[in-house]
C-alpha cells in the first residue's frame, strides 16, 4: 500500500536536507555542471565559483546547497544586461 503524501512529506524534507549538506568532490562538481576540471579550476581561481569545502589537506568539494545557490545566482533573466 502506498502511503499518503502527507505522511511521506516530512521524510522527503529530511532527506532533502541531508542531500543539501552532501559534499560532492571537485571532479563530481565539474561533471554535475557539465564543464571540465580545468574550467572548474579557472572559476575557483578567479573567485567565480561557489563556496568550496576543504575535505582534506589536498581535496576540496562543494555542497549540493552551495552549488544550487551558485547556479541560481548565475541565472540570466530577460532584460538583464549582457555580461
Amino acid at each position: 500500500m502506498i502511503a499518503p503524501l502527507e505522511q511521506a512529506s516530512p521524510r522527503r524534507e529530511r532527506d532533502r536536507a541531508l542531500d543539501d549538506d552532501r559534499v560532492m568532490d571537485f571532479r563530481t562538481w565539474c561533471e554535475v555542471n557539465d564543464f571540465s576540471p580545468a574550467t572548474g579550476r579557472r572559476l575557483r581561481k578567479a573567485g567565480k565559483g561557489p563556496a568550496f569545502t576543504q575535505l582534506s589537506a589536498r581535496r576540496i568539494g562543494v555542497t549540493v546547497r552551495n552549488n544550487r545557490a551558485w547556479q541560481e545566482a548565475r541565472v540570466k533573466r530577460e532584460g538583464d544586461a549582457a555580461a
